[in-house]
């Protein structure tokens, strides 16, 4: 097939006054953005391009032609989202590609947001572009709030980060904002799930163009793999351009980043140096996770002569889920029989008196929880013939203690999406004291893997008197017997649970 080529480069549609000039009054700030751009494309490059091309892709030779494969890593506030609506609106107005649609059949220029306010800031920039400049505007045939079509069958269509939402379409650009931070709520990987339903869309158009923008954040995902993979690789097709907020727009003040690196330097290194995290890690592997999965195992039944142990997540009602886990011990394994999760919104009452209804049919008199709101959730429990007991060990403990038992099989799971994605999902991160902490990652939750790992806690400790320790420079997590002993060994960062003799 012939690929689709304008007549008109980015780069002139940029400089046209009666185009996309006006959008860069100070064209000097925007030398690496322009530089970008012709790489990205395959046009031309002047020598101060091609010394910015040079830096931010670690390649020597210029490329040739356009990249079927783009991702973009900066720091925040270099412009991202506005160069991704001016890519979006620039292959939607000036290519046609209706030569290889079927009857009937429409493109689209599909851009994927972290969230519905990300998605509205960057198809407000579109909907600028085409509706301010008079010739593009014309080309308008119909909108809404998050599509507009083109009369050339061209859809600029945004929205958010779900695999199921992106199957269907024929696509001839996807543009990807900040898939480092996509939610992993009800996914373990957004990022290759999502990628793996866009491809196949790309596949019947010319030069259909795949551009994943982001800054970085953890060494992992479809973002760090892509930087491992084809960053400074001559020839390459798919080109990776890493460059700092500073390098890409220098307006931002070098006193906001300078502060920022005083509160926590490893976090503006990503923020705004656009440099991967070598403090962030995945806590549990997801194999190991895999292995402790009931399939087709959704509830477990209260039976009777079992003892059950219950474990709350409090929550209010309007930023996270309140949930419950309900278990028991078999043996040597921790079995996980119920959960619950209410997502907001919600009335906190209503949901206290749902779960006191499903502790009572399990046999369960008391459940613990946090120290969520003082004495709130101890009180409405009470009411209902509940005992709220407080948790003696943070959230970042509880996890930590339940990472031997998933890695040596001692846990149970029910099959539960969001559950399994929670878990996979969550971080070790390294403080400047060399302490470690797990948590989820930023912008998703962990409300469902807090309430297992806490009940799983409470069981495990009855029985053996676990606990979790760091010996050897912090390299092992430990089950202990109850006199003390080693009985399970996990190294971090293995997957693997080895029995000491």
């Amino acid at each position: 097939m012939t690929p689709v080529r304008p007549p008109l480069t980015i780069l002139d549609a940029g400089a046209d006054e009666k185009l996309f000039a006006p959008w860069f009054r100070d064209r000097a700030t925007w030398n690496a953005w322009f530089a970008l751009l012709a790489a990205l494309f395959g046009l031309p490059l002047t020598e101060e391009q091609l010394a910015i091309y040079r830096e931010c892709t670690g390649r020597d030779s210029p490329p040739t032609e356009p990249a079927s494969e783009a991702w973009l890593i900066c720091g925040r506030r270099a412009g991202k989202s506005f160069v991704l609506a001016l890519i979006a609106v620039y292959l939607a107005a000036f290519h046609d590609y209706r030569r290889y649609f079927a009857p009937g059949e429409r493109g689209t220029v599909l851009i994927i947001a972290t969230d519905r306010k990300q998605a509205r800031t960057i198809f407000r920039y579109i909907r600028a572009l085409l509706t301010e400049v008079p010739m593009l505007a014309r080309l308008i045939a119909r909108e809404d709030r998050e599509t507009l079509d083109l009369s050339n069958s061209v859809t600029i269509e945004v929205g958010t980060a779900s695999f199921r939402s992106v199957r269907g379409y024929t696509i001839v650009a996807a543009l990807c904002d900040e898939m480092a931070f996509w939610p992993t709520d009800d996914s373990a990987q957004p990022d290759y799930e999502i990628l793996d339903a866009l491809r196949p869309g790309m596949a019947t158009i010319p030069n259909a163009m795949l551009l994943c923008a982001s800054s970085p954040y953890a060494r992992r995902g479809a973002l760090w793999d892509a930087h491992r993979r084809h960053f400074g690789k001559d020839g390459d097709p798919t080109l990776v351009w890493q460059a700092s907020t500073r390098t890409m727009n220098p307006t931002v003040p070098q006193r906001v980043i300078d502060d920022a690196t005083e509160r926590d330097s490893a976090s503006a290194a990503a923020e705004y140096g656009a440099q991967f995290r070598a403090d962030v890690e995945s806590f549990v592997n997801r194999e190991a996770v895999e292995a402790c999965v009931s399939v087709g195992v959704l509830e477990r039944p209260p039976i009777s002569g079992v003892t059950y142990s219950a474990f709350v997540d409090p929550s209010g009602g309007s930023a996270d889920s309140m949930t419950l886990a309900i278990g028991h011990r078999q043996d040597d394994v921790i079995v996980l029989d119920a959960i619950r999760e209410r997502r907001p919104p919600f009335n906190p009452e209503d949901v206290v008196l749902g779960f006191s209804k499903l502790l009572k049919s399990y046999r369960v008199s008391h459940v613990t929880g946090d120290r969520y709101a003082g004495e709130w959730p101890r009180e409405r429990f009470r009411e209902h013939g509940i005992l709220y007991k407080l948790a003696e060990k943070p959230k970042s403990d509880l996890y930590r203690n339940l990472l031997p038992g998933i890695n040596s099989r001692m846990v149970d799971l029910l099959e539960d999406g969001r559950l399994f994605a929670q878990i996979v999902g969550l971080e070790r991160r390294t403080a400047r004291g060399g302490r470690d902490s797990i948590d989820h990652a930023p912008g998703v939750h962990d409300d469902v893997a807090n309430a297992v790992a806490g009940v799983f806690d409470m069981l495990i400790a009855h029985k053996s008197g676990y606990s979790s320790m760091s010996w050897v420079s912090g390299l092992y997590d430990e089950y202990h017997d109850d006199k003390g002993r080693p009985v399970i060994r996990t190294p971090r960062g293995t997957g693997r649970a080895d029995r000491v003799a």
